[in-house]
């Protein structure tokens, strides 16, 4: 059985899908089903929290067996399960309550598996981390740590957790990637060219490469390693990398917008071409993932 630690939960849920996650409580009983309920129900948040797909972000890493890891925002656990089978130890941080008794609930069978609902910004942990994970939570970064310098003072607080030989995950969206030209509504915001206009109403934000590559170096981890996870972090089904970029003749899908409609104002793949031919393609990658850690630049 896994711990659930309730010690730093303040209340109430501030982040939820909504009532749909009172169905996923009951679905995740059962995950021997769950693709027997999305080729039923096409609602995005079963599709996001349940599809194996997620696993294909990092289930190629090869963590060390005995490692003890940090995943900060388990959402309802799409990750978790991977972490606890390829590390010895896994401590997950979830502001919601529910969810946590989600992940609880979905990993009944494991041991190595302690669950802390509540701000991540206001625990302490009784050991230092090989392993911390940011998928899909720096940009709710102003939200949950509130200084003049939340994203400093986020990665400060990840830096002293992080054993000094230790590995930070970090996976968010390209504010400039291809599909928001193409029409894409933003991930969080729900607006058009959102990211591509800088944000103007503020909140939840994404970052382009070289913004997030000096955001992490500014934050003391200076050797990074980027990967392009394509169409995106989310259900990715090809992971690129700065050594081996797609090839100009790679076809490169689509990126549909799972939730929402959206527009297509040119075709994605005769641009892919073109982005790939003048090798532009980290620039305009839809999302990212980067490996960083405290160290010389890379």
């Amino acid at each position: 059985m896994p711990t659930l630690n309730l010690k730093y939960y303040k209340g109430p849920d501030a982040y939820s899908d909504g009532a749909i996650e009172d169905e996923l409580l009951k679905f995740v009983e059962k995950p021997q089903e769950f693709m027997e309920v999305l080729a039923r129900d096409n609602r995005w948040p079963l599709l996001y929290h349940l599809s194996p797909e997620r696993r294909n972000l990092l289930e190629w890493y090869p963590f060390r067996r005995g490692a003890a890891l940090l995943e900060i925002g388990a959402g309802c656990g799409a990750l978790t399960g991977l972490f606890c089978e390829k590390t010895a130890r896994v401590t997950a941080v979830e502001l919601s309550e529910k969810r946590s008794r989600i992940i609880e609930r979905r990993y009944a069978d494991r041991p190595n598996l302690e669950i802390m609902a509540g701000n991540f910004a206001g625990m302490s942990f009784d050991r230092a981390f090989d392993y911390i994970t940011l998928i899909g939570v720096l940009e709710y970064t102003r939200a949950f740590v509130q200084t003049p310098d939340p994203y400093q003072d986020l990665l400060g607080l990840i830096a002293a957790s992080l054993k000094p030989d230790g590995m930070l995950f970090v996976a968010v969206e390209n504010k400039l990637g291809l599909k928001y030209f193409a029409g894409a509504r933003d991930d969080h915001t729900g607006r058009q060219f959102d990211g591509l206009e800088g944000y103007p109403a503020g909140g939840t934000e994404t970052f382009s490469r070289d913004e997030l590559r000096g955001l992490l170096r500014n934050g003391g981890f200076a050797e990074q390693t980027f990967y392009y996870p394509h169409p995106d972090y989310k259900l990715p089904t090809e992971i690129f990398s700065d050594a081996f970029l797609p090839a100009a003749n790679h076809v490169l899908a689509d990126a549909p917008n799972y939730d929402q409609e959206r527009l297509k104002l040119f075709d994605e793949q005769r641009a892919w071409a073109t982005i790939v031919r003048d090798g532009k393609f980290p620039q305009f990658a839809n999302s990212f993932l980067v490996l960083a850690s405290q160290g010389k630049d890379a």
